[in-house]
Parts: structure tokens; sequence; C-alpha cells
């Protein structure tokens, strides 16, 4: 899982997301209103809810601007409807990539991630033709230097978690999706901020990008991230450190 946890920690550790707290609002703010709108307003009983809201929180997000999101989903107040849609695509070396999206025109959305994905050296592709690569896994990095590995394990199993393994200077934590939130909490409570800790669509196998291909597959990864209808964008691709390091600098 190289490849994955060294994108996030990376452009976690080189403050990408300071620089887009809007574009991180924004999104967060529409994944409030649709967690709403599926299953109420009360955080207790709408674990999805509950989640995105720790999300809003970790990103200091006004207190307010949570609430009305919220409100706007359980029709307290008025809003636009977002409408969740996922799209599936190969990028640079035949990679396999998900995307999944928050949108209020489904025909604007598609068209513009066609033009980044073919810009990007990638295309849209069938439906389920790349999805069954991936399995939904809660997922949490941590850096090494920051936690001892026996009291991590110990905490993370006991919490429900199916694998904790070793990436270098990470390890990375896989749960099953009704376990994330608990083993999250475990690991918290060693007193361990993690560097990533998600819902993910994890690849069941990777491929193995280098050089052009590589860098051009980290573009594509930033300009598909950046567009303002995206929540969350997953690939198979394996990409080395000093790859992703080049690309963002």
């Amino acid at each position: 899982m190289s490849g994955h946890s060294k994108w996030h920690t990376i452009k976690h550790k080189k403050g990408a997301a300071d620089a887009k707290r809007g574009k991180v609002f924004t999104r967060i703010i529409k994944e409030l209103t649709v967690a709403a709108r599926a299953g109420g307003g009360d955080p207790d009983s709408n674990p999805r809810l509950r989640t995105v809201i720790a999300d809003a929180k970790a990103v200091n997000m006004p207190a307010d601007n949570i609430k009305r999101a919220i409100q706007r989903g359980t029709g307290e107040l008025p809003g636009v409807s977002y409408e969740e849609v996922t799209y599936e695509a190969y990028g640079p070396g035949g990679v396999a990539i998900m995307i999944e999206t928050l949108t209020d025109n489904r025909n604007r959305t598609v068209g513009e991630m066609r033009h980044i994905l073919t810009k990007g050296g990638g295309n849209l592709a069938e439906t389920n033709s790349v999805a069954w690569m991936f399995e939904k896994k809660g997922y949490i990095v941590l850096e090494k230097t920051k936690v001892e590995e026996e009291k991590l394990m110990a905490a993370a199993i006991d919490a429900g978690a199916d694998d904790m393994r070793d990436d270098d200077d990470n390890w990375e934590i896989v749960t099953p999706p009704d376990a994330y939130q608990p083993v999250l909490d475990a690991v918290k409570a060693l007193g361990v901020e993690p560097a990533a800790a998600e819902i993910a669509m994890v690849p069941q196998n990777y491929i193995k990008l280098e050089g052009k291909a590589a860098q051009q597959m980290v573009k594509l990864m930033e300009a598909l991230e950046d567009h303002e209808d995206t929540k969350k964008v997953w690939s198979n691709a394996d990409i080395e450190e000093k790859e992703i390091e080049a690309s963002l600098a």
C-alpha cells in the first residue's frame, strides 16, 4: 500500500490541505448536507454524519457552518440538492482510478472529469470495469516516530482492526468499515494524531509507476482532487516518494 499512504502523508506534510482550505470547506459542507439528508441530523444515530463532523472539526470549520450544512440536509434550511456519483477510469500506465463526487449537475461533472482525464493521459471507463479491483475499508496511517509498534497493534486489533502493515516510515492500519471509528478512537487514545484517516477504497493489487508515467499520474490525481465536485480519488498506482515530491514541488 506504499503508493497510497505516501500520497496522503506527503501532501499532509507539505500543508496542501491548509493551502486549499476554501475547497476543503466546500467539500465537507456538501458531505454534511448529503449525510444529514440520508440519515438524519443527529450524529449519535447517524455514524456517517458523525464521521464528517469530525472531519469538519479537524480542519477548524466554524460550528455555525457545520450546523447550517446539516440543517440544509434535513430540510430545516433551503439548499442545493447534491447527488453522489462515482466515476471509474484508467490513468497513465493502465492504473485503475475511482473518483467519488458530490454534484448538483451530473452532466457538467462527467464532462469536466472526462476533460481532466484526457488531458492527464487517462480516460473514463465503463461502470464496474475497475470497481471490482477495490474494497471499501477503514484506513489509518501513523508515522512510526510517534507511536510504539506493540502499543499501537494491541489497541488497533482489540478495537477491531483487520491488519497493521509496515510501510517504510509509517504504520498502516486497515479495518472493516464499521470498525473504522472504534479503531480511530483507540488510536487517538494513545495520544497520537494520524497522518491520514478515512474510509477508503483500497486496491487489491498495485501497479508500479516510474519516471514520466509516475509524475503524469501524480499531476492527474492532483487535478482530479482539485475539482470542486470531487469528494475522494483512489487509484492502484504505486509511486515512489521521490516521484511524488518531484511532481508536487
